[in-house]
């Protein structure tokens, strides 16, 4: 079984600059972001600047994760009908566990928020992946395994997670990681959800056509080695994680059209697609765009796959993408890297 085995039939997002799947997008597409100032400061008269959801701020915590996520799946199975959706499983998509300040403290009480928000549209048997950003790489594997089962017809890959809570925000103050008047080499905290619904291949015109997933040795919290010194960075987990996914598409690097990357602001993240780029490209080449929903959005964690996704199938459906295929990566603070390839049918 490969995981050419799955096509992208829909999406949904909830995010800053819109709370639906076309508007968010286009919002994307217009550069718009959703940044503004925050109740949390890093100095006296310096509020924070980050991408938080206009929903009512007295809902907080996991029933906020919650409703987001929720109106994400929602939106995704909108092409279902009802006894179709309550069959669909669901993998979900979580920050990392034992992350500072991470809004989900029970991700099994949230697997039933959510199920008791979606009602009649509920989903089928649900599996929680937690590892932030990347978490949505490791779901599409989970997800063409569980298509091969003749009596599975559809998944939905759901994420969900928020940087805007006190103890995030402390956190990532003290490590020098926010985007400051003192840190330009920071990121912008943001929260968001985003949801695909996966089919068979077939199905649809928006395929799964290759996946990698590796590890970083050199992680932006790398420890040191035997002489006392960090390791150097030279992208080898994104590179074979681009190695894998190219490898599995049966195409070069030069054969890409754009990509899709988390890069939420600090140098490390450009530096490693960068890396990875540069390691693999062989020849002359077109122009190969990247492009990333940080930039409206800011560092929206595990819902960021998903997005990126929603991202690369409706800019496909509309015609506005830049080529195909289109390699989509993200990566994590503790070095688990991902690559998915995506090709568009024109039917």
């Amino acid at each position: 079984m490969t995981t050419r085995a799955l096509d992208v039939l829909a999406c949904g997002m909830v995010t800053a600059v819109g709370l639906d799947a076309p508007s968010a997008c286009a919002a994307i597409r217009s550069r718009i972001d959703g940044f503004q100032e925050t109740r949390f400061q890093s100095g006296p008269d310096e509020p924070i600047i980050g991408a938080p959801i206009p929903l009512i701020p007295e809902v907080v915590g996991e029933q906020r994760m919650a409703y987001m996520v929720a109106a994400a799946i929602r939106e995704s199975l909108d092409p279902l009908s009802t006894p179709r959706a309550q069959a669909a499983q669901l993998v979900l998509c979580l920050p990392e566990e034992g992350r500072s300040g991470s809004p989900i403290e029970d991700s099994v009480r949230l697997v039933r928020r959510i199920g008791d928000l979606l009602g009649n549209s509920a989903t089928g048997p649900t599996r929680v992946i937690s590892e932030g950003r990347p978490a949505g790489h490791a779901a599409l594997r989970t997800a063409a395994r569980l298509l091969a089962d003749p009596d599975t017809d559809h998944v939905v890959i759901a994420g969900v997670d928020s940087y805007l809570t006190a103890g995030t925000v402390t956190h990532y103050l003290a490590e020098n990681r926010l985007l400051t008047p003192d840190n330009a080499n920071g990121f912008i905290p943001g929260e968001a959800a985003g949801a695909i619904l996966c089919g068979r291949a077939g199905q649809g015109n928006f395929r799964l056509a290759g996946l990698g997933l590796s590890r970083e040795q050199a992680f932006i919290y790398n420890g040191l080695d035997a002489d006392g010194m960090h390791l150097p960075l030279r992208g080898d987990g994104m590179t074979a994680a681009y190695r894998e996914a190219l490898a599995e598409c049966g195409i070069e690097m030069a054969g890409l059209g754009y990509r899709i990357a988390d890069l939420i602001g600090e140098q490390y993240w450009f530096r490693q697609s960068a890396l990875a780029s540069i390691r693999l490209v062989r020849g002359a080449h077109d122009f190969q765009d990247i492009r990333s929903p940080a930039e409206s959005l800011g560092n929206v964690g595990a819902a960021v796959v998903p997005i990126m996704v929603g991202m690369a199938m409706t800019a496909a459906a509309k015609s506005y993408s830049g080529g195909s295929p289109v390699l989509i990566e993200a990566s994590n603070d503790s070095g688990a890297c991902g690559a998915a390839i995506f090709s568009f049918r024109v039917q």
